[in-house]
């Protein structure tokens, strides 16, 4: 007998297209002959013989009558009115069997409040709900799966748990949340899924779960169960200490890494070194050349080697390319443990066409614009997120405070951000839509940004959120109280453009160009910048760094001494790409190992000496980093003598000075002068042409004792050998009494009368 009212709901089970299997599939309360008794269906294809048993006797079963070929099973129990606790016993043709609890009787995993605020844009843990986890769930270990898909006409989980069959697990709609659910027992850690989705247009497509931990490694697209949270961190004292932290007082020099092409393992077949491996290499190197943190780019998952990460299919899933997340958690860990910070490159502005990703997830533009000229990267070939959504604003801000949080990740760089600012970015006329003002700005956007960052910064103290933002959109490390975007730093990207225009002169034309070296310094206060030499400065045949340098070999190498030191005195935090400490020729390519033979060399010896000292000295000295946003940590000593191509400048934090002298010319200064503010002894300590680094040897070993002579707008001046093509780094020797002025007095004890 089929209890069923209305038979098309049989078919639409057998087809796959129920939206609420829950009400067709299970335990329900039915009539029969006018008594209460209950009735169990299940449609099980492959199953020969399915029993109902009474989870909790195990001793009574009600074998279940086949009510279509394909698999649909049903039993009536006339002698039980209410619903109770049960399993299934099957069998299939080849004489296996197996048992397990029904998914259509357990309730709903997502609770109503939690789908009202993911509504609202306001769940900003939903990564706990939405995707698959791995819980005990009304007396029963399963996994919860759960995918926002309002347009879909089905859902249904495939997986290697039932052979891809996309009419065995089924999901339910959950009221007017657009998300569907369904709780399945009995599945385990690694196994693999999709959702099948059939779309709003009849098309049907496997989709990869948007909030998924873990994926297959490419080609392959599936997603993989697994326990994020069972990982054991012991980096309690940094997290503690990062709460605390004064980003902006801080020393940051950053070393930028692709974790592909960092260091590979030639003699297996080039393989990827795992983020075990990178713990036990890379953090190390780091640790020993003196770098504060390690930005890496994009390590969530993606299908294209070639994208290095920028065009992502699962954003709360870090690579498998590398190993597992319980692995990267380790690295992060082992970072932390060895006092370096983690910054990750983050994407939220794009994202790939791929056909199991998001796009067009349920057949509609659902994460992205439907009208392309708001929804397309033409030139990118990618979808752009609606911010203007909620659900999908919410997905972005929890993946932020996902990696922030889940991961320990001290700050996330995000990613084109002027993309996301602009609705016209490398547009021409009619390929973008204006505002709802006639303007250019992308207005849903900027309140996006706003929204994520006041909510990193209240819930998360200490971490950053660093903006790679190309032009003069002001505020952008303003706070969103303040008109701002709410960023903590930003790339200073016209710094990089212009200082790398002027260092790839030939120094005889330098002076042409001298407003190119010095210009930084007129907006260097209107943001809190970063200055980069980055991955995007060495590839696409924009050459190595050391390939940028004029002149013969020797100049080569003295040019970019130089360049870093420049940069490591000029105000704002530091970033430099791997390979451009030992000055890599070739251009950097995510499908092969950094140059690490070239250090069999002197020369690329001697200059991975020199960024080492360099970086040590850049964290021992307060004055390179304590002031950086503020304008008293800076002064010029000379910046206008573009003849002689020479800038001098004044570094200082609360209680010491640094003085530095860069020429650009390979001309040698044996007595040069410049204006120093007090009167006094003036040590050398640090000269980038020392010959221990490569240099001439043009240093100067005797203190500069000062003259009453006016230089430099300064009463006092010294005199000193400046190098070709080198910088030098002076401290003024503080007289023993003025320390002594400097110290607090001793309290003393009074004594007891």
């Amino acid at each position: 007998m089929i209890t069923i009212k209305h038979l098309n709901e049989l078919f639409q089970i057998i087809n796959g297209e129920h939206a609420d299997p829950h009400t067709v599939l299970g335990m329900h309360e039915v009539e029969e002959d006018g008594k209460k008794c209950v009735v169990v269906r299940a449609f099980i294809p492959g199953a020969q013989t399915i029993t109902v048993v009474d989870a909790n006797t195990r001793r009574l079963k009600y074998p279940m009558e086949r009510i279509h070929e394909d698999g649909f099973f049903e039993v009536i129990i006339p002698d039980r009115e209410e619903w109770f606790r049960y399993r299934l016993e099957c069998t299939d043709y080849q004489g296996n069997s197996w048992h397990t609890y029904d998914p259509y009787a357990f309730s709903p995993t997502i609770s109503e409040y939690d789908r009202y605020l993911f509504g609202e844009g306001n769940h900003y843990e939903i990564y706990e709900k939405l995707g698959a986890h791995l819980i005990t769930f009304e007396g029963a270990k399963g996994v919860s799966f759960a995918v926002w898909a309002p347009n879909a006409k089905s859902v249904s989980v495939i997986g290697n748990f039932n052979g891809w069959d996309t009419r065995r697990h089924p999901m339910r709609l959950l009221g007017q949340s657009g998300i569907w659910e369904l709780f399945i027992p009995g599945l385990a850690a690694m196994d693999q899924y999709k959702f099948h989705v059939v779309q709003s247009t009849g098309k049907q497509v496997d989709k990869c779960d948007p909030y998924a931990f873990y994926a297959q490694l490419r080609p392959e697209t599936a997603s993989v169960i697994y326990p994020i949270g069972r990982y054991k961190w012991k980096d309690r004292k940094w997290m503690t200490a990062r709460k605390k932290a004064n980003v902006y007082t801080a020393p940051m020099n950053i070393y930028e890494v692709h974790l592909g092409s960092w260091m590979r393992v030639p003699e297996e077949g080039d393989r990827f070194l795992t983020y075990t491996e990178m713990a036990e290499k890379l953090v190390p190197y780091v640790k020993e050349m003196g770098f504060s943190h390690i930005e890496l780019l994009p390590v969530e998952e993606h299908p294209f080697d070639g994208s290095w990460g920028y065009q992502v299919t699962g954003y709360y899933a870090p690579t498998s390319r590398y190993g597992t997340p319980a692995m990267f958690k380790e690295f992060i860990d082992t970072c932390h443990q060895n006092g370096i910070g983690v910054i990750l490159d983050w994407v939220p502005a794009h994202f790939p066409k791929d056909e199991f990703g998001l796009g067009r997830f349920d057949g509609t533009a659902l994460y992205e614009h439907q009208d392309p000229r708001r929804g397309e990267h033409l030139q990118w070939g990618t979808y752009i997120f609606n911010y203007g959504r909620k659900e999908v604003s919410n997905f972005l801000i929890a993946n932020a405070l996902f990696w922030l949080d889940e991961y320990h990740i001290d700050g996330l760089r995000v990613d084109a951000v002027a993309s996301m600012l602009y609705l016209d970015f490398c547009k021409n006329d009619g390929e973008w839509a204006a505002n709802e003002y006639g303007g250019r700005e992308n207005l849903e956007a900027v309140e996006f940004i706003k929204h994520m960052n006041s909510i990193v910064s209240k819930r998360l103290p200490g971490t950053m959120m660093i903006a790679e933002e190309s032009t003069s959109w002001k505020g952008v490390t303003k706070s969103a109280d303040d008109n701002g975007l709410g960023f903590t730093m930003k790339w200073n990207m016209g710094w990089m453009n212009d200082f790398l225009f002027y260092i790839k002169k030939d120094p005889i034309y330098r002076k042409y160009h001298h407003n190119n070296l010095t210009f930084g310094m007129a907006y260097n206060y209107s943001e809190n910048f970063v200055l980069v030499l980055s991955h995007d400065e060495v590839v696409h045949e924009k050459s190595a760094m050391i390939g940028k340098m004029p002149g013969d070999l020797w100049q080569k190498y003295a040019n970019l001494r130089l360049s870093y030191g420049f940069m490591y005195g000029h105000p704002g935090k530091k970033l430099l790409f791997m390979g451009g400490e030992f000055a890599q020729f070739n251009e950097w390519s995510e499908s092969r190992s950094l140059d690490w033979h070239l250090l069999q060399y002197k020369d690329h010896q001697q200059m991975q000496l020199y960024m080492k000292d360099l970086n040590h000295f850049y964290l021992s000295e307060s004055p390179f980093w304590q002031q950086d946003y503020d304008p008293h940590g800076f002064t010029w000593i000379e910046c206008d003598d573009a003849e002689s191509s020479v800038v001098s400048f004044i570094r200082r934090s609360q209680d010491k000075e640094l003085y530095f002298i860069c020429n650009f010319t390979p001309e040698t200064y044996e007595d040069f002068r410049i204006g120093v503010p007090f009167a006094g002894t003036y040590k050398e300590v640090f000269n980038s042409d020392a010959e221990k680094y490569g240099g001439s040897g043009v240093v100067n070993k005797k203190a500069a004792v000062s003259e009453k002579m006016p230089w430099n707008h300064y009463q006092n001046s010294i005199r000193v050998k400046v190098p070709p093509l080198g910088m030098v780094v002076l401290e003024r020797k503080v007289p023993e009494e003025a320390k002594a002025e400097k110290k607090p007095a001793k309290k003393t004890e009074k004594k007891k009368a």
